[in-house]
């Protein structure tokens, strides 16, 4: 499988470093800003998730990757949060 270097899903920060790491629009080509696991067929794979879950969901994702919890904590926290789709959803929070 081809390398394309490291691209961060901007949804939830995953590494996607091959082909089939990437999402899909909905005209099946490939999504460069969000990996498969958020993004199928040009749709979010969990619209409306709030930020704390999603964080919850990470640092458990992490945890199973053998990062510490402490870590993972930190990790998530910082992180998630500065990512392009989450602010955008915090905006939309913010105006409404």
């Amino acid at each position: 499988m081809k390398n394309l270097g490291t691209n961060i899903c901007e949804n939830c920060g995953t590494p996607m470093h091959h082909l089939a790491d990437f999402g899909t629009n909905g005209d099946d080509t490939v999504n460069t800003e969000y990996c498969h696991f958020c993004y199928q067929k040009g749709r979010f794979t969990e619209h409306g998730v709030p930020l704390e879950q999603k964080i919850d969901k990470r640092i458990k994702k992490a945890k199973k990757m053998g990062i510490p919890m402490e870590e993972a904590t930190i990790l998530v926290h910082e992180n998630l949060p500065t990512l392009q789709r989450r602010k955008a959803i915090r905006q939309v929070e913010n105006d409404g």
